[in-house]
């Protein structure tokens, strides 16, 4: 089970964590017709340190200047991706136990209560950061679409206008919150199976087995 966890974690580290973006405006002013100023973005998506050129709102006359993009959602990427990578590291902790010292595992019952509350705990905080996600991704894609415009000062300059362009498809994105859900699925499916490998399972089993009613 924790090679398939793994793998799920890698595919979140490498949706999420290897994405790289771009803004392209379309700027026509006095002097300068038609021209594309770009923006490019990544991940943990600062996106306030994500700069292009455009006309001095003071006037075109051909000085340009840096605009930035607004928002930081660094911490809720950072967040995502720093779970996946911790995720792993633990995955590859339990496969070591599991296969080199099972004996060990299988006889001191502490070991599957803490691997059970670990996980446990894995599988809430892949609930809450897959969330976290997702809401600050699609704040990113409000931040980095045709709203930005109206916001861009120099824009609105005598003599200058500006179109939006294109912004990279964020689809990775999406399935990586996809991938941040089934992580989230996939645990909760192994608090299952190392449940039944403590003595909870048993105790439980013995419990219900027993009579219900005094004689």
């Amino acid at each position: 089970m924790y090679q398939f966890l793994q793998v799920f974690a890698i595919f979140v580290f490498a949706t999420c964590g290897g994405f790289r973006g771009e803004i392209a405006l379309l700027v026509s002013c006095e002097g300068v017709v038609n021209k594309t100023v770009t923006a490019a973005f990544s991940y943990p998506f600062r996106l306030n340190t994500a700069v292009f050129s455009a006309p001095d709102p003071k006037g075109c006359g051909g000085t340009w200047t840096d605009v930035y993009l607004v928002g930081d959602f660094s911490s809720s990427a950072q967040f995502f991706v720093a779970l996946a990578a911790l995720v792993f590291v633990y995955c590859v902790t339990a496969l070591v136990v599991y296969i080199g010292y099972n004996h060990v595992y299988q006889h001191n019952n502490k070991f599957p209560l803490t691997d059970l509350a670990i996980s446990v705990l894995i599988a809430f905080l892949w609930l809450v950061s897959t969330f976290v996600w997702a809401n600050a991704l699609a704040d990113i894609k409000v931040s980095t679409g045709a709203s930005i415009v109206p916001g861009i000062e120099s824009c609105k300059a005598p003599g200058t206008t500006c179109h939006f362009l294109s912004v990279t498809r964020m689809g990775i994105l999406n399935v990586s919150v996809v991938f941040g859900l089934l992580n989230m699925i996939l645990w909760a499916g192994n608090i299952w199976l190392i449940y039944k490998d403590t003595n909870l399972h048993s105790q439980w089993n013995r419990i219900s087995e027993s009579p219900t009613e005094r004689v």
